[in-house]
């Protein structure tokens, strides 16, 4: 029997690398896709479940074979970890998915979160983590290097990433509540995919009267805008309406 294939560029087409302790990325994700007309791929690398800095660095070596298992002539690729992306570095994250994926536009979850930053105008922020301090301190001196200054830190210790992905809305929005009513705080900045925070934005938005955003909603904000979809709208908060 004949058949008919759609033509090239008929949709976008994102690939995503997510961790193998994350279970949160994927499931926010897939609700702001819910019937939109865009193609979204996973593959998973393996991650240690505990956040620290050497676990983080290991992943660098994984990062060719996991991405590698993605479609090819993809319109975007995003790397689905946000602490491991600061001690990386978001270059040498790009470098090693381009060594499968070469010319493809690559972000992560810290360079679109200062991305978002920037076109909301903001450059002082309330933090809110999981992280062990040893995490948390390089994630501010790399926000501050790219000029956006941490005013406030809310952290809930946790090392264990499979930990993380239980901790309620409800904790996550009372330490975005906490975090943004320090001085000076211009918006909130919840890092980490594995933190559920899609579920409360909204409230925390028209409680603080302050813009908020998390690791998930940045980076999909972010490969939406590398493959030059118009999505605003299209997930909760401040930042889907610019």
């Amino acid at each position: 029997m004949d058949y008919a294939l759609a033509p090239p560029g008929s949709w976008p087409r994102l690939g995503l690398v997510v961790l193998s302790t994350d279970e949160v990325l994927e499931h926010e994700a897939r609700g702001l896709f819910a019937a939109r007309d865009v193609r979204l791929t996973h593959s998973r690398i393996r991650s240690a479940p505990a956040v620290t800095p050497e676990g983080l660095r290991e992943m660098q070596g994984l990062m060719p074979a996991s991405a590698g298992l993605l479609p090819d002539k993809l319109d975007v690729i995003g790397y689905g970890c946000t602490s491991a992306s600061v001690f990386i570095g978001p270059t040498s994250v790009a470098e090693a998915i381009a060594t499968v994926h070469p010319g493809v536009p690559v972000t992560n979850p810290i360079s679109a979160v200062v991305a978002a930053l920037q076109a909301l105008g903001v450059r002082r922020i309330g933090l809110v983590t999981p992280y062990t301090a040893q995490v948390s301190g390089p994630m501010r001196t790399f926000l501050a290097r790219e000029r956006i200054e941490t005013e406030e830190e809310i952290s809930f210790g946790e090392e264990d990433d499979r930990r993380v992905a239980r901790i309620t809305p409800a904790s996550t929005l009372a330490a975005i509540l906490e975090a943004g009513q320090a001085d000076g705080v211009e918006a909130v900045f919840t890092s980490c995919t594995n933190l559920r925070a899609f579920e409360v934005i909204n409230e925390a938005e028209a409680r603080l009267n302050l813009p908020v955003i998390s690791s998930n909603l940045a980076l999909i904000w972010h490969m939406l805008r590398l493959a030059r979809v118009d999505a605003r709208g299209w997930g909760p908060g401040r930042l889907f309406r610019l």
